[in-house]
């Protein structure tokens, strides 16, 4: 069984932390309780210096390495990065994954109840930021008895999440490692999420987002979404290399059928989504995207923004991620060094695009491995 490996978690199971503290979002309403879904994976040291939080991106969750049960064939979603051995080593560290408020694995969001109404909260959910996220999973890391972490990390909208972590709590983090991230949206990339914000919500089954109330989903909005979202997440070469124009069945048939294999891999994408996610959590996944820039609390200046920051910082990008291109991350860098402070760059070479940070790269896992083995704890 792959769980029996000598350099995986092994079985987890999932925990429930439920917070009874309000917490303000950025929004100007309140979550007078929440509930966050996390695993860990490790084991806390005496003085609980060894904590290692990671953060999810888009469509994650709390589910980020090992089975949860005998003979699931895939692990977590980051079981490349995490177990005994690997880069974020569970012999030294303790790790924590969070399904972040909003979410629909387990955590507060519009699949949960709202207490208000006894209903789902759907459409209701207030929408939340990055900073929000960061708040939450401060209050989880009181929780677990953490004062500060190792290091915080994720790649695409989990490296935003440390990022911000870096800026609003300096004193809680060592090390922030932002992987094929950006200091902020690009008008194309808000453009992306609004194409697909507008394919659920055209949806005759959104029903204003209240679609659970009425017993429907938006499955066709969903779907092209996710469509669309997975298109932006691979490259041309990668998408060439495994597919290029090689028919789905014998011949071309004349019909809107899927006659190539690119259309039939990106229907079942889009299927197997439809399955897993909440239509409304995919929206505000995406707005707290659109949200993200801290630059423009410190006037369009991301130098200044990261100018308290403490942590020393890697950060990681992919030749072919068009999504968050290279020169994103090297916005970030080149901040980091107008104020001064310790960071590392990698531009890895890879023909995945943007999902590149979840594979097994050599020169990735071994820049990662390597970073790490130098935090103390």
């Amino acid at each position: 069984m792959p769980h029996t490996s000598a350099h995986s978690v092994g079985l987890v199971k999932p925990q429930v932390f439920h917070c009874a503290e309000p917490l303000a979002l950025s929004c100007g309403k309140t979550l007078d309780q929440y509930t966050l879904m996390f695993e860990s994976y490790g084991e806390l040291n005496a003085d609980a210096s060894n904590a290692i939080l990671i953060c999810h991106a888009l469509s994650g969750n709390h589910h980020a390495a090992g089975y949860h049960r005998e003979g699931e064939k895939y692990p977590g979603w980051w079981d490349n990065a995490i177990g005994p051995g690997k880069p974020i080593d569970t012999d030294k560290f303790f790790v924590i994954c969070c399904n972040n408020i909003g979410g629909c694995n387990g955590s507060t969001g519009p699949v949960s109840t709202n207490p208000d109404t006894g209903n789902v909260y759907g459409a209701d959910f207030p929408l939340v930021t990055v900073r929000d996220w960061v708040n939450s999973q401060r209050q989880l890391m009181h929780h677990l008895g953490i004062q500060a972490w190792a290091a915080v990390t994720g790649g695409s909208l989990g490296g935003m999440q440390a990022l911000q972590w870096s800026i609003d709590y300096p004193d809680e983090l060592q090390h922030c490692i932002c992987i094929a991230s950006a200091p902020n949206l690009t008008a194309q990339n808000i453009a992306f999420n609004e194409v697909a914000r507008q394919a659920i919500t055209s949806d005759p089954d959104f029903c204003g987002g209240h679609y659970l109330l009425e017993g429907k989903r938006p499955a066709s909005g969903l779907r092209l979404a996710r469509m669309l979202g997975h298109i932006t997440y691979l490259s041309d070469d990668a998408m060439g290399e495994k597919f290029g124009r090689k028919l789905q069945r014998d011949k071309i048939h004349y019909d809107y059928g899927s006659e190539f294999q690119v259309e039939s891999y990106l229907r079942y994408q889009g299927d197997k989504f439809v399955d897993a996610f909440d239509a409304n959590t995919y929206l505000l996944m995406t707005k707290a995207l659109d949200y993200f820039d801290p630059a423009s609390e410190c006037d369009g200046g991301l130098s200044k923004a990261l100018q308290a920051t403490k942590a020393k910082y890697l950060v990681m990008s992919f030749t072919t991620d068009w999504r968050f291109q290279p020169n994103r991350s090297e916005e970030i860098v080149s901040a980091l060094l107008d104020a001064d402070k310790d960071v590392s760059y990698v531009e890895v070479e890879s023909k995945s695009g943007h999902d590149a940070f979840l594979l097994d790269i050599p020169h990735y896992m071994d820049v990662f491995k390597a970073y790490l083995q130098r935090v103390e704890v």
